[in-house]
């Protein structure tokens, strides 16, 4: 399936695919006040690893991940690798229609089962994903203001209504440096910044890529101060205990906004707005690992959206419970299985991208 999109329409959808599922939890709760910290310094390495990709990218800006992989790699090592990407990707779009399936029952429809919530998810999804990245990007053009709009209502909001309480970050680094080193590193890196691996599948869509590389660089160094300042939030209301123990720490500071017996329902907004980014980050996860089953199977791209669909459902069960779900998430899959991804393969594909061209010149 050969489309072409426009880079305004990548950088769009990369800052809703970053935003994405990443407000939904407290991200750097082992730093506690200095989760900033954590995250600043886990959005420096992140913002690096996005530099390796972009780079990855244009040593053949043609290809994307898997035929690079299958070029470079050779026919077997390439065929395991994007076979590896493929199924990496398919669990994390899982791992968000779960997470959309949960949000659901936890603050909209709390009698309605889950397995039902989930199934109408991922059918509407799907057939989203039918249209291919061309329509699913335009789309994310117009996604984007209403969720930054939201989020500067909730912010105004907090600001106006007194509950932000700056003193919360204070002391800075209170137990010196290891809490933030911990807590950014794998955990914050690998989610969510080390997730723009995906935009490799992406990044040969675009028509003219010569603003390609500064658009996304721009776009990400924005988005994550957006990220970093709406995380802190949780911490400045709150406060660091209660943030760290809370399910959903943001819904619960946004539920405490109240001006004038007026304004208070703000997280039916705010459920809105995580919708559309857990529903953006999905639907990119589920495109990149269709993409990579039609070139793996020679199955067309249709198929491959139904077939991973049905895979998708069952595999977002694989968990018995919610705080199960996390648990797998964050302690095994974000530690030890996503940094091979994110790291070590794009690291051996660029020094193998590097050594198959200097010997290509070299015979020339």
């Amino acid at each position: 399936m050969k489309q072409s999109i426009r880079v305004t329409e990548l950088v769009c959808y990369l800052a809703l695919f970053e935003v994405g599922s990443t407000t939904l939890f407290f991200l750097g709760a082992e730093a506690k006040r200095d989760a900033w910290l954590a995250m600043a310094l886990a959005a420096c390495i992140g913002l690096l690893l996005l530099s390796m990709y972009l780079m990855i990218h244009r040593t053949d800006p043609d290809l994307d991940l898997y035929d690079l992989c299958k070029r470079y790699f050779g026919k077997v090592i390439g065929y395991a690798a994007n076979f590896a990407f493929a199924a990496y990707f398919t669990y994390e779009a899982s791992r968000n229609l779960r997470d959309l399936g949960e949000l659901t029952v936890l603050t909209l429809l709390n009698r309605t089962p889950l397995a039902f919530i989930m199934l109408v998810a991922i059918i509407v999804i799907a057939s989203t994903v039918m249209y291919g990245p061309r329509v699913v990007f335009l789309v994310s053009s117009g996604l984007l203001p209403i969720v930054v709009l939201s989020y500067i209502i909730i912010y105004s909001l907090l600001i106006s209504t007194g509950l932000i309480k700056t003193e919360m970050m204070l002391p800075v680094l209170e137990h010196g440096f290891k809490p933030v080193l911990s807590a950014a590193i794998p955990e914050l890196v690998s989610f969510p910044f080390g997730q723009t691996l995906l935009f490799l599948v992406f990044f040969p869509l675009v028509k003219k890529k010569g603003k390609l590389r500064k658009g996304v660089m721009i776009t990400y160094i924005i988005t994550v101060i957006c990220l970093v300042m709406i995380n802190q939030v949780n911490i400045l209301v709150l406060g660091p205990t209660l943030a760290a123990r809370s399910t959903l720490p943001l819904l619960q500071v946004v539920q405490l906004i109240e001006i004038a017996d007026v304004f208070e329902r703000i997280d039916v907004l705010f459920v809105l707005v995580l919708f559309l980014g857990l529903g953006a980050k999905m639907t990119a996860f589920y495109m990149g690992a269709v993409v990579g089953l039609t070139k793996l199977t020679g199955i067309p791209y249709k198929i491959c959206t139904v077939l991973l669909g049905v895979c998708l459902y069952i595999l977002s069960f694989l968990s018995p419970n919610y705080p199960h779900h996390l648990w797998l998430g964050i302690k095994v899959v974000v530690t030890y299985v996503t940094p091979i991804f994110q790291v070590a393969l794009p690291l051996m594909l660029l020094f193998t991208i590097w050594i198959r061209q200097k010997m290509e010149k070299h015979h020339q």
